[in-house]
């Protein structure tokens, strides 16, 4: 699994696949890893409902929960916070958007 993360990565992820969201983000590496929904939600430690549920975006996840996904998935928990945060604006219909280019 990856660490590395960029605005270009992000910019070329969205040109192929529309808008990059925390659902979004977890089928693809999901999908990249060749995982099922089983297999994948037992590495996360949760239902294969849940996880079906957040690929097909039914439900959202916490902040706290993005960030220990990701540092199970070996990936930087600024990107997939920030990811989950952007869910949670759009969710309520509000015109805001969070910097997921500057995670630090």
């Amino acid at each position: 699994m990856s660490t590395k993360s960029s605005k270009t990565s992000k910019v070329f992820l969205e040109s192929l696949a529309g808008k990059l969201t925390f659902s979004s983000l977890l089928l693809s590496i999901r999908q990249g890893e060749e995982l099922s929904q089983v297999e994948f939600a037992k590495l996360l430690k949760v239902s294969k409902q849940y996880i079906c549920d957040i690929e097909h975006g039914r439900r959202t996840v916490s902040p706290k929960a993005a960030a220990t996904y990701a540092i199970i998935l070996g990936y930087y928990p600024q990107h997939f916070v920030k990811l989950c945060l952007q869910d949670l604006i759009d969710k309520e219909g509000l015109k805001l958007k969070v910097d997921v280019h500057n995670a630090a």
